[in-house]
């Protein structure tokens, strides 16, 4: 069919949708719903057989929604209806919940229910949920709505009973320090933790809060800062303390938006001598504490997982990494797993700190060469063989680490983003030796080019991920784990690991190492140090949430992308205007 998807963002959800639809053979484009732009006139442009509306966040208007069928997946149950239903869910603690696909109505999430598919929420951040149970709920229930729109012999089911709540304003998010258990701060936190944030005040300033996580020592006088650790305050509770990974200021009227930033590098000069609280990646037996970096062995196996906000590596993070890497490297295991956390496995350097700096140029430059460094250890490494275990998503340079790695290992909800163009960015991080390797110049042309997302199956059919693991976010590092005991008890594991060894020199003879990166740094310097580049413009739109003037173009147009199960071949890789689209980027959230 010819699909419209209709989105106020190309955000991680929208992305999946888009990408699993099209490995279905489904024609899909997007539009983003714009302030001023007209929706009805977009879709009689399109003419599409169906609209689906994977996260809008204004109405479908009347002359869209009484000639076209549009689904509308509202994170909620039956009978759920509001703007922060998700916010609402793990503020209160709710452990069970769901996705809707509903009928676009006169009255928002009113129509009739087309799918419904339940789905557990465990103690996380939103964000986190959403790109994971959420996203694999609200999956389930539009695959079966699109299945049932084209049998065109399925009633969908009226509401019978509803439950309409309000956006919930910061009234309702306010910490209470001197008050509030660590229970409810931490619910608090996580509801709205990558947006809006929690409002409050800090240090003489007032600050929006990013993130929470447990602590399990440290303790103060409620709402004191207690310690800091890999960027992140720690503050009390009344009976304990969490950690706070993230801050950003409030908005002054007439400046632009705050970038959201490591709580440390956004208090600066404010905050007061602290002591730091490390926890060494590889530190005995595990604590319930929030480390950014942790290591641990199991048998011949060693796993080196990491989970940054928003998946972003900034210099500081990549250098972190880089020594947890090497320590790792001491160890005597003969299968290293890098990752195999649930969410955001990586998306490269981090421009909210580039954005942030005295000298953007410099701090491009500087995490840029921190991740090459980085991916330069992984390529390097020859005495062991080294898993990428993607739970979540990775973008750009992230994805780049990821084939540093000699297997790839995706949880089946993944999404891949292997490229760098709607940054205005050639790339480094080695790609132009491991992404051709892998698939192959014409491929890899394509995929840097077209600048679309890949479901974990497409990725693998195309050969950028050796191994799709299905299952729910919460097995993934189970699962990883017993694949790697599996990997390193193999009778063939030394050979393996003799073979990796002789590739890497012949490679290295043939083209070194350091002529891929110092080609791919010379473009990227060449970059960073031009102010008219594209890369400026457009990361400061995407860190300081800049609205968008258009519907990118290489979303409008697309074909199916997905594997044709009669010849066992990736389809439908449709060539698209190479000019970065203003303001296009992904969205964490």
């Amino acid at each position: 069919m010819r699909i419209l998807l209709v989105a106020s963002a190309f955000n991680s959800l929208t992305q999946r949708v888009h990408a699993e639809l099209r490995d279905h053979g489904h024609h899909v484009a997007v539009e983003l719903a714009l302030p001023g732009g007209s929706l009805a006139d977009v879709t009689r442009r399109h003419r599409p057989d169906l609209i689906i509306a994977p996260m809008l966040k204004t109405a479908v208007p009347r002359e869209v929604w009484s000639v076209h069928t549009c689904l509308i997946v509202h994170p909620g149950p039956v009978g759920d209806r509001g703007p922060s239903s998700l916010d609402r869910a793990v503020q209160e603690g709710a452990t069970r919940w769901g996705v809707t696909v509903l009928q676009a109505d006169a009255e928002m999430d009113a129509g009739d229910v087309w799918a419904f598919a339940e789905c557990p929420v465990p103690e996380l951040a939103k964000s986190d949920l959403y790109r994971g149970e959420i996203a694999d709920a609200a999956l389930r229930a539009v695959l079966l709505a699109v299945e049932r729109f084209a049998s065109g012999t399925y009633t969908p089911t009226p509401q019978t009973t509803h439950h309409t709540r309000p956006y919930m304003r910061q009234e309702e998010r306010r910490i209470d320090w001197a008050a509030d258990s660590t229970d409810r701060v931490l619910r608090v936190l996580r509801a709205a933790d990558s947006q809006p944030g929690v409002r409050d005040e800090l240090l003489s300033g007032v600050w929006f809060l990013h993130g929470g996580h447990f602590e399990d020592r440290l303790r103060g006088r409620p709402g004191e800062l207690l310690a800091t650790r890999a960027g992140a305050v720690c503050r009390a509770t009344t009976d304990g303390a969490v950690w706070i990974p993230e801050l950003r200021a409030c908005r002054v009227p007439g400046e632009p938006v705050p970038v959201k930033l490591p709580a440390t590098l956004a208090l600066g000069d404010r905050l007061p001598p602290l002591p730091q609280d490390p926890v060494p990646p590889y530190a005995g037996p595990p604590r319930r504490t929030w480390s950014d970096i942790t290591y641990r062995e199991e048998g011949r196996a060693g796993f080196l997982s990491f989970s940054f906000p928003g998946g972003a590596m900034s210099t500081d993070r990549c250098r972190r990494l880089l020594d947890a890497y090497r320590a790792a490297c001491e160890r005597p295991t003969s299968v290293l797993v890098l990752g195999g956390g649930r969410d955001f496995f990586s998306n490269g350097i981090h421009l909210g700190v580039i954005e942030a700096a005295a000298d953007p140029a410099a701090e491009s430059w500087a995490n840029i060469t921190a991740m090459d460094d980085l991916v330069e250890a992984v390529l390097t490494t020859t005495d062991r063989l080294v898993v990428a275990a993607l739970g979540g998503n990775a973008a750009a340079g992230g994805a780049m680490l990821a084939l540093a790695a000699d297997e790839v290992w995706c949880r089946s909800g993944v999404v891949l983003n292997p490229h760098y163009r709607l940054m205005g960015l050639y790339g480094s991080e080695y790609w132009t030796y491991t992404l051709p390797r892998r698939v192959g110049a014409a491929v890899a042309e394509r995929l840097t080019t077209d600048a679309l997302p890949l479901s974990a199956a497409a990725a693998a059919a195309l050969g950028l991920v050796d191994r799709t693991v299905p299952c729910a976010p919460a097995e993934f590092a189970g699962e990883a784990a017993r694949l790697a005991g599996l990997l390193a008890g193999s009778p063939t594991v030394q050979s393996r690991i003799a073979g990796k060894k002789a590739r890497r020199e012949r490679d290295e003879a043939e083209t070194p190492l350091a002529a891929y990166r110092d080609a791919e740094l010379a473009r990227m310097r060449a970059t960073f140090l031009d102010p008219k580049a594209p890369y400026h413009a457009l990361r400061r739109a995407f860190v300081r949430k800049e609205p968008v003037a258009a519907t990118p173009a290489h979303l409008v147009r697309t074909v199916p992308v997905g594997q044709d199960r009669r010849r066992g071949a990736v389809t439908g890789l449709a060539v698209q205007d190479s000019t970065p689209p203003a303001g296009s980027c992904y969205e964490e959230g």
